[in-house]
């Protein structure tokens, strides 16, 4: 059985470890953001879609870990490790496990803006 609080927890631990605010973290997994804040004020339980957008969306989720909290996070089987941290408005560290080519990177302002960084 899923226990609600723990699996805030470890929703808490996902935003924590990709820096993500409610509303960004809402907007990666496509649903309203205030469907985050509820299930984080513990008044709505997650759905069985929730959960699965939440792993389909942070290849890095282990389902097992999710929702039972057994297994690690993040899941070191993960086939799409990525790990983006930004510095400053132009420096990006940017980490891969395999030896795919990244194109480009677009990140999103909150008012609607958004900057193209393209590998040159």
């Amino acid at each position: 059985m899923l226990d609600t609080n723990l699996f805030i927890s470890r929703i808490k631990t996902i935003l924590d470890q990709n820096e993500l605010s409610s509303a960004a973290f809402a907007d990666l997994i496509k649903v309203q953001r205030s469907s985050i804040s509820h299930l984080l004020n513990g008044r709505n339980k997650p759905s069985l879609e929730f959960i699965m957008k939440v792993n389909e969306t942070f290849k890095e989720v282990d389902l097992q870990w999710l929702v039972y909290g057994n297994g690690n996070y993040p899941n070191e089987n993960s086939e799409n490790k990525m790990h983006v941290a930004i510095k400053t408005d132009k420096q990006l560290n940017i980490n891969t496990s395999d030896n795919k080519t990244i194109d480009r990177i677009v990140i999103f302002y909150t008012d609607g803006t958004f900057k193209n960084y393209n590998e040159q």
